[in-house]
């Protein structure tokens, strides 16, 4: 038989209570100690017409943060915990708008939400090109965009885009895209119809057909524009992001039903003037090149000579110009920097145009 917990070596309830509403205390002091503190930073950016957002600063931040815990608070309820901080940080310092393709309640408002906190000024946008156009010539501070997904590839009209519009990479973000279905039905066998943006039905085809059967899916502009659909309805359910249930007051009758798990997509932060932070850990340019037999691979073979690693390569018609391309690429380096100069000016010979879309922080895939 199992020996019995001896109730003296229970701690007493009120006792503990009160030594956290003592602590609680101390956090909230300490909060408004760091936010007197961050409104200084906030005195000294605008003095030197310095930018709010500095990812890396903020990344180096989180990760000293969560070295230095010894538990037994996870890393990343911690790292969440210093999001929101920040994130009030800076709305403090200077509130930044931040625009995004909306509606709220697609992947892109959760991405955003996930990297710039709570306390970011988000502003929806319809459509890709009204984020750079807000960007470029609107007065917003910073646009979120999505660039690549693991399984659909690259978002070409992002890439024609940075051709359009004088925009700077800022930053980027992984986010994992995990889909829920989502209902005011109670079970599954309850769902007659689903509702989602093709890419999610795509990504989930299988796992639908395997457990709804042929039921009709019906494809909308966004996952936010499904859930109000389906919010009205009884038996009706809408695959997407699992915080879309809370928005809504509807249902999870599954998590994870996408039929590919390590499904990601890289997001940009873009803003209207280049990076200023000193650490910068990684470059993405566009070029075209002149018509001539192995102008690409002097490019290729330049940057190889200097050990550079090219993360991505891909091309896209240059519109406007039949059989003509243009190429995005990313490197591991600060192309801007002192020491990769001459490399810089050689690229630049090398091909027929050639513009530095950003230097900036690189973010492991969590």
């Amino acid at each position: 038989m199992a020996d019995k917990t001896d109730k003296n070596d229970i701690p007493d309830l009120g006792v503990l209570r009160v030594k956290i509403d003592s602590l609680d205390n101390q956090i909230v002091d300490l909060l408004n100690q760091r936010a007197e503190v961050s409104l200084g930073v906030g005195r000294y950016k605008a003095a030197n017409d310095e930018p709010i957002y500095k990812p890396f600063r903020e990344q180096e931040v989180m990760d000293k943060i969560a070295d230095s815990s010894p538990g037994p608070m996870p890393d990343k309820h911690l790292r969440t915990i210093y999001r929101e901080i920040m994130s009030s940080s800076r709305h403090l310092q200077r509130p930044e708008r931040v625009v995004y393709l909306g509606p709220e309640g697609t992947f892109s408002y959760f991405a955003a939400i996930e990297h710039m906190g709570s306390a970011a000024s988000l502003t929806p946008k319809g459509n890709f090109e009204d984020i750079f156009r807000a960007v470029a010539e609107e007065g917003a501070e910073l646009g979120v965009i999505p660039l690549e997904n693991t399984i659909e590839g690259t978002v070409g009209q992002v890439v024609d885009l940075f051709m359009k519009y004088k925009v700077y990479i800022q930053s980027e973000v992984f986010s994992r895209i995990s889909h829920s279905l989502i209902s005011n039905a109670e079970s599954i066998e309850d769902v007659e119809v689903v509702y989602s943006h093709p890419q999610p039905l795509g990504q989930c085809r299988e796992w639908i057909k395997n457990n709804l059967g042929d039921i009709p899916t019906i494809p909308m502009e966004s996952t936010a524009e499904a859930a109000e659909v389906v919010a009205s309805k009884k038996s009706a359910a809408v695959v997407g992001h699992i915080k879309l249930a809370d928005m809504h007051g509807m249902n999870i009758l599954a998590q994870n039903i996408e039929d590919l798990p390590d499904n990601w997509t890289r997001f940009l932060v873009i803003g209207a003037s280049p990076s200023q932070e000193d650490h910068r850990e990684k470059t993405s340019i566009l070029f075209t090149l002149p018509d001539k037999p192995g102008a690409l691979a002097r490019v290729l073979t330049t940057l190889g000579h200097q050990g550079i690693n090219m993360t991505k390569l891909e091309s896209r018609p240059f519109r406007g110009e039949n059989w003509k391309y243009v190429f995005f690429t990313d490197l591991e380096c600060d192309l801007s920097s002192e020491q990769h100069a001459e490399l810089l000016e050689d690229i630049r010979e090398q091909c027929h145009t050639l513009r530095v879309l950003g230097t900036y922080p690189t973010q492991e895939e969590r």
